[in-house]
């Protein structure tokens, strides 16, 4: 289902849900299954979640479900890989400035200042802000962070 069509839990979404489940699910857990040889020992995987696994808004089920899903993945490639001293961790973006939803954050002001006022940071967020948060779990001295889930929201509905 592409995130730019949210529907609610009694609309019909078997297709949407097959294609959430092979781009966002079935596609990690494979292209990291093919890429374990490549890896090196003492390296790094980072994987993408969202805030939507941890709350809620309607019409988003489906696609924080598998997302959950990734969450779920990285702990068990957490355990499976640290014999190898790979960190996996998962970064969880709130609402960010981008094509997400059809870009409802970053076009539609509205929206964009309801969220703002949900986050501590008082701002929604901007597609470089993610960037630092993986880019800080891909650094050299930074591989003791594994298994963890890191949300990158501003803050957001605590």
């Amino acid at each position: 289902m592409p995130v730019s069509d949210p529907r609610p839990l009694c609309a019909d979404q078997r297709k949407q849900f097959d294609e959430l489940m092979n781009v966002q699910l079935k596609g990690p857990f494979f292209l990291t299954q093919k890429l374990l040889p490549l890896i090196k020992d003492g390296g790094r995987i980072v994987n993408l979640s969202t805030g939507l696994a941890r709350f809620t808004l309607p019409g988003y089920a489906a696609y924080a479900t598998v997302k959950g899903s990734i969450e779920v993945l990285t702990r068990y490639m957490a355990k499976e890989l640290g014999a190898r001293k790979i960190s996996v961790n998962v970064v969880a973006p709130g609402p960010i400035e981008n094509d997400f939803a059809g870009g409802v954050v970053r076009d539609n002001k509205e929206v964009n200042k309801f969220l703002a006022s949900q986050t501590t940071l008082g701002r929604v967020g901007l597609p470089d802000d993610i960037g630092g948060a993986v880019a800080s779990l891909l650094a050299d001295d930074n591989h003791w962070i594994t298994g963890q889930r890191i949300e990158a929201s501003g803050g957001m509905f605590l």
